[in-house]
C-alpha cells in the first residue's frame, strides 16, 4: 500500500549576512529533514536579496529562498520542520512560511527580481541635459517689459 504524497513550499526568509557554508549548512539541515520523514526535496533556490518593507531583527534586507518538497500524507514532517526552523535554524532564518501546494496548479511562478539582479540606476546628476547651464545663467535680456 503506497501513500499519496502531498508537496509543500517552504518560503525562508533569511538574515542579508548569510554566508555560503551557512547556506549549504540551511540547505543539508532540512534536506536531512526531510528524507528523515521518508519525503523528497524537488528544488531548493535562492531568491536573492530584497529589501524588506518594515525592520525585521534590526534587518532592512533579507535573502528569500524557497524550497519545495514532498511527504507521505500525515506525516508529521511539517511541524518538524517547523520546530527545527524556529530552534536550530533561528540564528540564520529570521521568518519562515510553509504552505501545501495545489497538485493540480504548475509549479512555475512568477518570482520579482531581487536587488542583485536590478540593474544599476542610472545616476541623475543636477547639470543632466544643460539643467544646471539654464539654471545658472541670466535671465533674458528681452524681458524687460515689467519695467516702466
Amino acid at each position: 500500500m503506497t501513500s499519496t504524497l502531498r508537496q509543500y513550499e517552504a518560503l525562508l526568509l533569511t538574515v542579508p549576512e548569510i554566508t555560503g557554508d551557512e547556506v549549504k549548512h540551511l540547505e543539508t539541515t532540512l534536506d536531512k529533514a526531510i528524507k528523515t520523514g521518508t519525503g523528497s526535496t524537488i528544488s531548493f533556490e535562492r531568491w536573492g536579496k530584497y529589501k524588506l518593507a518594515y525592520e525585521i531583527n534590526k534587518n532592512d534586507y533579507g535573502i528569500f529562498f524557497l524550497m519545495r518538497f514532498e511527504v507521505p500524507q500525515g506525516s508529521t514532517l511539517v511541524e518538524d520542520m517547523k520546530t527545527l526552523l524556529k530552534v536550530k535554524l533561528n540564528t540564520v532564518v529570521m521568518r519562515d512560511m510553509i504552505s501545501v501546494l495545489d497538485p493540480k496548479a504548475p509549479l512555475t511562478y512568477q518570482r520579482p527580481r531581487s536587488l542583485e539582479e536590478a540593474p544599476a540606476r542610472e545616476a541623475e546628476g543636477f547639470s543632466r541635459d544643460n539643467r544646471a547651464s539654464n539654471f545658472f545663467s541670466s535671465h533674458d535680456d528681452n524681458d524687460d517689459s515689467d519695467e516702466d
